[in-house]
Order: structure tokens, then sequence, then C-alpha cells
């Protein structure tokens, strides 16, 4: 059988490096095409094997000159690279950060675009305006205490009263690690505070706040939701609502003297979340427009492909979002900071970069306080999937918020205000970013990944997107599309971009569900907790 054409992708003009994209790499001795580059030497051939999604020098790159892929220098050779050369991590040393000062600061032109009309999915409309695309029973806890309590409940809720309530797509207990031994009046603690409050506020879990409490934690349900803090729906109470609480704020404290045994404990949870299932189960789904999508998107276990195939599919598909009114975050500080200036470029406003200047500014300082930097983000798997350094990264990273004006940033732990889209500033942390982006209201979720990962939420759907094919066909049953093709040449990001726009859609409607969720795949919530533990 003939060896596969080389496939190698340069992704600027200025680039002296490509990535090879065929499946299982390019064997010494291959010849790269002509013309990928200025200057590339004619009947150029690889020195060496070069792994899939790993790059070739172009051209001769002299020990101290840059790398350039995406336009911009990713590294500098700490030796001399001829051409057809394989170019790694060991080969290339890191650029400096980038300043925070003298920024372009709201000056990219605006896209001259036409709004996208007539889109529409079907969703559940809250009182609050928001819209869900699932109808869940969420379960907040006050602290991780009685996560145990809250697993049997919610095991016996699945089992003995969702069969009675068809209209309810499941039940989530929002466990995390937080709630006591914490200093809890540190600064920084307002960040997993604000985030448990707004988790409790997801547009999935239709107004409905339940809250189990253990009694003697820190985090007290009045400090967690204090009053005016949240449009919910009032119930009938295990215990009075405590002082200084949301009035009406359902609460099962396990440390009542009502409760005897630990029987006690689950019925009583059992009871309260009857009341809400009731009233879950009276909603139905109607037709709203594609504008009341809250779309988070993210990667993980990333290669070099990422921002050949999924990621510029997944920008496309952004740009789509926000032309039909939607609302867009895209995330993760440390990949994203060496493209601070295409950000601050296009932040629709000068308060809009100066904010995420701010948030880069405040993350470098927290790192710097653990004496690492923004290069401790890349792991072995994304260097063995072809990617040098947190630069190289960053730029594949970035293109998943595609080319809309930036109308927002939100700190850790808040809501999304704008509509549009927003940067919200979180880790790079799969399940820090993912539960994050469910606090600031995601109701969709987009995650794509080079490398694999069988990463998956219980509060939301989430869409896998491989960024190679070989990916997409061992992984068939948990990739849910197929980037790879953009690389292979036979879809384009535009047809991708479209194709996935309109799976958003189906999943949204509950027509389909993703493999995460055929699977019930579900990673933990895990919160961001910059504050000393005690």
């Amino acid at each position: 059988m003939p060896a596969a054409a080389p496939i190698l992708i340069r992704m600027h003009a200025d680039d002296n490096v490509a990535v090879v994209a065929n499946d299982g790499g390019l064997p010494a001795g291959t010849a790269v095409p002509d013309g990928l580059a200025p200057g590339q030497r004619a009947g150029l051939v690889l020195r060496e094997a070069v792994p899939q999604g790993h790059k070739v020098a172009l051209v001769d790159i002299p020990a101290g000159a840059a790398a350039r892929r995406y336009g911009v220098d990713i590294g500098y050779a700490t030796e001399d690279l001829v051409a057809g050369r394989w170019v790694h991590e060991r080969l290339l040393s890191l650029p400096a950060a980038a300043g925070l000062e003298g920024l372009p600061i709201a000056t990219a032109p605006r896209p001259d675009w036409t709004p996208l009309d007539g889109h529409t999915f079907e969703g559940y409309r809250n009182a609050d305006g928001s819209v869900g695309t699932r109808n869940l029973l969420a379960i907040t806890q006050t602290v991780q205490c009685v996560a145990g309590v809250v697993d049997v409940a919610v095991e016996r809720i699945r089992r003995e009263l969702l069969p009675r309530y068809p209209n309810v797509d499941g039940v989530v207990a929002l466990a995390h690690g937080y709630g006591c031994g914490v200093a809890i009046d540190a600064p920084d603690a307002v960040i997993p505070i604000r985030t448990l409050r707004h988790l409790a506020r997801n547009p999935n879990f239709g107004g409905e706040v339940m809250v189990v409490s253990l009694g003697c934690e820190k985090l007290q349900p009045e400090r967690l939701l204090p009053a005016g803090s949240l449009p919910i729906q009032a119930v009938g109470q295990a215990a009075p609502t405590p002082a200084g609480a949301e009035p009406g704020l359902d609460v099962v404290c396990l440390q009542d003297a009502q409760h005897v045994g630990f029987g006690s404990m689950v019925a009583s949870i059992l009871r309260q979340a009857e009341q809400h299932l009731e009233r879950l189960n009276r909603r139905r789904r109607e037709t709203v427009p594609a504008s009341e999508l809250v779309v988070g998107v993210q990667c993980g276990g990333s290669d070099a492909l990422s921002g050949i195939t999924a990621n510029p599919a997944v920008g496309y598909c952004t740009d789509l979002l926000v032309r039909a009114g939607a609302s867009v975050m895209f995330s993760e500080v440390t990949e994203v900071r060496d493209g601070i200036a295409q950000l601050t470029a296009r932040a629709e406003t000068p308060a809009v970069a100066e904010a995420m200047i701010r948030e880069m500014a405040w993350y470098d300082a927290y790192l710097q306080r653990g004496s690492v930097d923004r290069s401790a983000n890349t792991t072995p798997g994304n260097k063995k999937g072809g990617l040098s350094n947190i630069v190289e990264k960053a730029m594949g990273s970035i293109v998943k918020s595609g080319s809309a004006p930036i109308r927002g940033v939100i700190a850790p732990g808040d809501r999304l205000v704008e509509r549009g889209l927003n940067y919200c500033a979180t880790p790079a942390s799969d399940f820090i970013c993912g539960t994050l982006q469910l606090a600031a209201g995601m109701n969709l979720h987009v995650f794509t990944t080079g490398r694999g990962t069988p990463y998956g939420l219980a509060e939301c759907p989430v869409i896998k997107v491989a960024t190679r094919s070989d990916l997409a066909r061992r992984w068939h049953d948990l990739m849910d599309v197929d980037a790879g093709a953009i690389a292979e040449g036979t879809q384009t990001i535009e047809e991708a971009g479209w194709a996935m726009f309109r799976l958003m859609l189906e999943v949204a409607s509950g027509r389909q569900q993703t493999w995460a969720e055929r699977h019930g795949l579900a990673n933990a919530l895990v919160l961001f907790n910059p504050a000393p533990v005690t």
C-alpha cells in the first residue's frame, strides 16, 4: 500500500514551522511539499520521524532565533535547527510573558455581521428570565461533611421518587470540599462562597433551591444564601429559615434535634425534595430563541491539532452564536495570558480591556505566591501531542473565542451579566473551569480534546469535540463531534462550525443526548479557593 501523502499545516504566512497532521506521524525521509513557507528549501525532506501533531522546521532556524507559529514567536531555538528537523519542547526556550502595560485597548475593527435570526430551541423558561436546557433538581450543600448523607438521599430520590415525576430530567448533589476548616473571612474566600451561591442559580435548576446543612460549619446558610441573594420558590421548611438567610429558604439541618438517627435525616431530605419535584414536574419545554443559550467553551487534553481543527471550528460556531444573540464564555487565564494583546484589542470598551488586565495581573500574583508561573500549565500529554509550551498552547486556545468583540469580563465565581462574548476568568483546570462556568450561568458546554478525556458534567450537557479523527474513531462512543476531518481536508472550518451550531440546538432542546449524558459520566464540582485552609 502506498504511503499516505504528507499533510503539513502552517497557520500563518510568517510561520517557519508546520504541524504534521497524518495519523501516526511521518517517517524520516518524507518529502515536504514545496511552497509551504517563504525561503523554504526546495526538495526538503524530514531528517527524522515526526509524530502526529509535532512541528517540522521549514527553514534553517539558527540557535537563539524564533520558531514561529500562528505568526508569533512560540520559542527560541536552543541549538541550530536545520530545515526538516523535528521541533519539540526540548529544543525551544520559553519567551518571556507579555507585559500588561501599553496594550492595544479596544482597537480591533468590529466584524461587519448581519444578525442570525430564526434559530430556536426548546427550553425551560425560568421566573428570573433565564432558560434551562435541562430540568434538574439540585441539592446545594453548605459543607463537605453532609456529602455522604446527601449521596444516599440522592440515590433514593432517583430510585423511589423520580419515576413518579417523568418531566424531571434528574437530581444532582452540588457536593464540594468547602464549608469548614477554611479561613472564611480571608479576602479571597469570597470566590468559593459566591461560586456556591451562584451555582444554586444555574438555569438548569429551575429556580428551585434546596440546601442541606450540618449545623456547626463556618459557611452557615445565611452566609451562603443571604436575604435578597436569590429569586427562589418558598416552600415549607424542615426547620425554620436561619436568621439573615433568604426568606423561605428550604434548609435541612442534620444537627437539628428533630433528627433521630441517620434514617430520619435521609427521610427529611426526601420529604423536602418531593415538594421541589412536584413543581419541576409541572414545567414544560417551550420554543425560545437561540439567544437564550449560555455556552461555555473549554479545552482539555489539548494537542497541537486543537488550534487547527476543533478550536477554530468552535470559534466559528462562537461567532454564529453571538450573531444569533446568544452568550458565549471562554476562559482559562494561563491559556490566554500570552495573547492578552489580542484580547484587549478586541474589547468592546476600554473598561472591558481594563477588567481583563486586572484579572491577568491578579492571576500572575496568585501564581507568584506559589513560586510558579504560567509555564506550569502544560502537561506531559500536551507535549506528547506536539504543544511545546504555554505560548503555543495559548495561541491555539484563544481561537475558541472566535472574532466577536468581547463585551464582558466575569470574575471567578460571578454571574454573567452581558450578552454576547464574555471572558470568564478561571484557572485552566478542567474541573474548576467547568464549575465556574456553571456558576456564571452556563446551560450548555462545549469541550474540545486532542489527547482524549471522558469529562462530563451532571449539571449541564457537555458536547465533546475530538481534534483528530483517530481519536474520534477509537473513542466513538465518547466523542460527539469529529473535527479531524478539517485537517484531512474533507470538511471546512465553516462547515464544522455550522454542524456544531445545529447540534447545540438539538442537544439544548433535549432531542439529542451527548455521549457523556448517555453514559452518566460526570466529573466532580471543584471550587477555586485561593484563600488559606486552616
